[in-house]
C-alpha cells in the first residue's frame, strides 16, 4: 500500500513539473519494474546496484541507463539520493546505422504515396515534421492562428521556444485548412476531434510504406526530426542554433541528431586519394 501510495506521489510530482505524458507514462513503468524486481525488499544502493546487473544481463547499455535515468528520478523525489548508481559506460557512435537512416528521397516518396492514397492530413503532417523538426508531442501548437502568423512558441519541458514556418510550408497548410473548412485550433486531429497521437500517426505511416517502397523500420516519427536537422546543419552548420530550434538542452544530443552515415564516412575517404598518387623523390 505505501509502495502505490508513493508512485501516485511520485506521478502528481511529475504532472507539476509538467513533463510530457509520454515521459510520465515510461517513468512510472521502469519504477513499477523496479519494484516488481525487489519484491517487497528495500530499495538500498545495494538493491539498486543488483537491478543494474540484471537489466544488464537483459539490454544493451543505453536502454538500461534510460531505466536507470527514470529510476534516479523516483530515488530523488524521494530524497534517496545516496541510492542512485552509475551509468554504464556507453561507445559514442561516430556514424548511424544507414539502414535506419531516412533521406530526402525516402521523404518525397511517402509524400506521393500518401498523395495517391488520398490521404492528406498525412501529407501535410509529414511536411510539418520534416520543416520544422518539432516533436509529435508538439503538433497541437500547430494552429490555425499559428499557421497565419506564420510561426508559433511552444511550451515544453519547463522552456519556451520560436518555431518559424518556412513560406512554402505557410502556403500548403493554408490550403489544407482552407480544403478541411478548419475553423481555429490545432489542425490535425482526429475525425471525432481529438488531437492526433502517436499511436495515430505511426500506424498511418506504416499503412504508406509499400506504395512508397521504403523500409518500414525506419518510418516513424522521430525519423522525421532527425531528418529537419540533417538538412538544417548541411545549410547552416551552426549545433548550437540548432539545438536551441530542436529545443535541446545539450549540444551533445544535438551532434547524434546530425551524425553522418558509414556510407558518406566512406566516400570522404576514398575522395582522400591516399597512396593514389605518384610520390617523386629527389
Amino acid at each position: 500500500m505505501e509502495i502505490a501510495m508513493n508512485i501516485k506521489r511520485y506521478e502528481d510530482y511529475l504532472k507539476n513539473e509538467e513533463k510530457a505524458d509520454s515521459t510520465i507514462s515510461k517513468y512510472l513503468h521502469e519504477v513499477k519494474q523496479l519494484f516488481a524486481y525487489m519484491d517487497k525488499a528495500e530499495i538500498s544502493k545495494e538493491a539498486i546496484l543488483q537491478y543494474r546487473r540484471y537489466l544488464s544481463s537483459q539490454y544493451k547499455a543505453g536502454t538500461v541507463n534510460g531505466k536507470l535515468s527514470a529510476i534516479h528520478s523516483y530515488l530523488e523525489f524521494m530524497n534517496l539520493d545516496m541510492c542512485k548508481v552509475k551509468f554504464l559506460k556507453v561507445q559514442k557512435k561516430a556514424y548511424i546505422d544507414e539502414d535506419r537512416e531516412l533521406t530526402e528521397s525516402d521523404y518525397r516518396r511517402l509524400l506521393d504515396s500518401a498523395g495517391r492514397m488520398g490521404n492528406s492530413q498525412l501529407y501535410y503532417l509529414m511536411m510539418v515534421l520534416y520543416s520544422t523538426g518539432i516533436r509529435i508531442s508538439e503538433l497541437p501548437y500547430v494552429t490555425v492562428e499559428a499557421v497565419c502568423q506564420g510561426k508559433t512558441e511552444i511550451y515544453m519541458k519547463g522552456k519556451c521556444r520560436l518555431i518559424i514556418f518556412p513560406r512554402n510550408l505557410i502556403k500548403k497548410l493554408k490550403e489544407f485548412i482552407r480544403s478541411e473548412k478548419i475553423k481555429s485550433g490545432c489542425i490535425f486531429r482526429t475525425k471525432s476531434g481529438r488531437n492526433l497521437d502517436r499511436s495515430n500517426i505511426c500506424h498511418s505511416l506504416k499503412k504508406l510504406c509499400k506504395g512508397a517502397k521504403v523500409d518500414p523500420s525506419k518510418v516513424f516519427p522521430h525519423n522525421f526530426r532527425h531528418l529537419f536537422a540533417k538538412t538544417f546543419y548541411s545549410i547552416e552548420k551552426n549545433l548550437a542554433h540548432l539545438a536551441d530550434i530542436l529545443g535541446h538542452s545539450s549540444i551533445e544530443t544535438t551532434r547524434i541528431y546530425v551524425a553522418t552515415s558509414t556510407r558518406q564516412y566512406e566516400k570522404v575517404m576514398n575522395r582522400m586519394r591516399i597512396g593514389l598518387d605518384k610520390i617523386t623523390t629527389e
